[in-house]
Order: structure tokens, then sequence, then C-alpha cells
């Protein structure tokens, strides 16, 4: 899931609010909406997991997959439709049906009381800053995918650099601007 540190770095994220029409309770009164911080907001390109939750389960199955699904209630659902206003897209299926739709929009995160990831606080939401089109969500897993093969690299580059520090460390610490003579004694004059 996604990584806000420091001073700032949770007010006024734009946000991509992933929500099929099935993602509902039984009695209407919650929607599952999976928000991700937009790859286009300052905050996205170095995440790998740009989703604000992820959890990992495993299926009846037994194979594992990720929950990226948060439950907002109804009316907080359509705060967060009124906020994205005509910038949203449609999510269709193989036969162009349309089974969803991707809402932008832009918002304060905070900690879930669940204890399982961020969610958007529905009180400080507006419009986004960028605009959701067809490749919207094309530019969220390239974005995650180089951020993943950055942050790889990097450990490979430190793994590189670890022995060659250690080496350094455990080398005896060598002065040329006075010998050391152990048997002498220093003349104090």
């Amino acid at each position: 899931m996604a990584q806000l540190r420091g001073p700032g770095s949770m007010t006024g994220v734009n946000l991509l609010a992933k929500v099929y029409d099935n993602g509902v309770t039984k009695d209407g009164k919650f929607r599952f909406v999976d928000a991700q911080i937009d790859a286009r907001d300052q905050r996205g390109p170095a995440q790998t997991n740009l989703h604000l939750t992820s959890q990992r389960v495993k299926d009846s199955d037994g194979k594992t997959r990720y929950n990226n699904g948060a439950a907002y209630s109804t009316g907080q659902f359509e705060e967060i439709v009124k906020a994205a206003g005509p910038n949203f897209e449609p999510i269709t299926n193989k036969d162009g049906e349309e089974i969803g739709r991707i809402y932008a929009v832009k918002a304060n995160v905070m900690p879930s009381t669940k204890g399982n990831g961020l969610v958007l606080n529905t009180k400080s939401l507006e419009q986004s800053d960028f605009k959701v089109d067809s490749k919207t969500m094309d530019q969220q897993f390239a974005s995650m995918k180089a951020a993943k093969e950055a942050a790889d690299a990097a450990k490979v580059s430190q793994a590189k650099e670890a022995p060659a520090a250690e080496a350094q460390a455990e080398a005896p610490e060598q002065s040329t601007d006075v010998p050391l003579f152990e048997d002498e004694e220093l003349a104090v004059g």
C-alpha cells in the first residue's frame, strides 16, 4: 500500500477512486472503493503500490490475491461522486459493458481506524488536478512497475556497495601524518 511520510504528505492528494457496480454490501449501506494515489500527483512516482489499502488474502482456491478496497458509507460514496463531477471514466468488461467507474478526486488522507492502510477524508474532497481518461489506469500500472524496478535496482546497488564498505571499515586505520613507533618514547622538549 502507499507510503506517505512527512509533514503535508497526506494533505491535498490527487486520488483515483475505482468502484465496481457489484462492490456494495448486501444491505446497500457501504460501497467498496479502491482509492489510489494518482501517479501524476507529486507523491505518486516513488510509490511501488499506489493503493491506499492493500490486504493479502487467500481465495477459495488457496491462491493469494490482494484486496485493495475499503468500505465507505453510501453518503461518503455520494460525496466522492459529487466531488469528481464529470471527471470519471467507465470501467468496462470485455464485451464493452460498463461494470464500474473511476472517479478522479483530491482529498486529504488519514490512517484507517481499522489499522489497515489509509482512507480518504470525504470531508476534504474536491476536484482532482488531473483529468481521468481511458489510459489513466495503464499509467497507474506503469508507474508502479517503474517504481518497483527503481527500488529493486537501488537494493542491488546497495548490496554491491555493502561488502566494499565493510572491507574498508575492517581495514586498520592508517595515518600518514606522524609515523608511530611502539618502542620509542616521544621526546618532550
